[in-house]
């Protein structure tokens, strides 16, 4: 198994890490990067960081490895 391949990118914003939408229709967020909405398509990323105003992370779980995403 390569562990790289389970490198995803994740949400934060002011410390916390994005979830997902709650049904109510506000965003969810949490103090973990392990709780994290992840995934592995850049331009979807881009997208969703860009509409909730984060930053983009690298985040493997399985290292427990964190770290900003540069370009």
């Amino acid at each position: 198994m390569d562990i790289r391949l389970q490198t995803g990118i994740i949400i934060r914003k002011y410390g916390e890490y994005l979830v997902g939408v709650s049904v109510v229709g506000g965003l969810r967020w949490s103090a973990s990067p392990w709780d994290a909405w992840r995934t592995r398509k850049r331009d979807k990323a881009f997208i969703v960081a860009y509409r909730v105003g984060g930053v983009r992370m690298l985040f493997n779980p399985v290292a427990g490895q964190l770290r900003e995403m540069k370009i």
